[in-house]
């Protein structure tokens, strides 16, 4: 059995490889973001063929990545990567705002965030934080806590790669999943007591508990 060991090209990123299997007869090869944080794997492709992957170490598979292509066969296999949305949180708004503003809206973020165990990555202005239930929930989280100054959107996974090194991938997307917080029947979702916290007018800490 042929053991893939290299990356030969990517048939997003470059038209060369994108005009080459144009008329190829095409394996896809989807994994999930779990498997795609792997440097060594085997999956299945479209076909029902298997393909034994073991690239270099630390390498970072992204969509599109073509690893076998024979022109005499006319075959090529490529890489499909389906990776979770991404829950991007801006603070840039805040940058204007005195010392005390920013602290306050960052620890109130934090605390949001914390309490729900959800992962983030810190980059310049931006927190990403990875789907892990279900979008409704996040937002509502988001919502609840009404953190002025503070905007969120969901932005597709393959969007935000680009903007992220390769520890921090796998922070956001290794082993993160829609059923990571879900248990027994569909749609069910294990509750564990909330403690929120508001700050007055006068920067005095509230909390309550449901």
């Amino acid at each position: 059995m042929t053991v893939y060991t290299e990356i030969l090209g990517n048939a997003n990123r470059s038209e060369e490889w994108k005009d080459k299997i144009a008329n190829a007869n095409v394996d896809y090869v989807f994994l999930d973001q779990w498997t795609a944080q792997k440097s060594r794997f085997l999956a299945k492709g479209t076909s029902g063929e298997e393909y034994p992957v073991a690239l270099k170490r630390h390498t970072q598979v992204v969509d599109g990545d073509v690893i076998s292509y024979d022109p005499e066969t006319n075959k090529a296999v490529v890489l499909k990567i389906e990776l979770n949305p991404v829950l991007v949180i801006d603070l840039a708004s805040l940058s204007d705002k005195d010392p005390e503003t920013i602290i306050r809206r960052s620890v109130e973020l934090g605390h949001a965030i914390g309490n729900q165990h959800w992962p983030a990555v810190v980059k310049g202005t931006k927190v990403y934080v990875p789907l892990t239930v279900d979008k409704k929930v996040m937002l509502s989280v988001m919502e609840t806590h009404h953190l002025e100054g503070v905007s969120f959107e969901f932005q597709t996974g393959l969007d935000i790669i680009p903007y992220l090194a390769p520890h921090e991938i796998r922070r956001l997307f290794g082993g993160a999943s829609h059923e990571s917080h879900v248990h027994g029947e569909p749609g069910a979702h294990h509750h564990h007591p909330t403690t929120h916290v508001h700050f007055d007018e006068n920067g005095i800490a509230h909390e309550h508990t449901h």
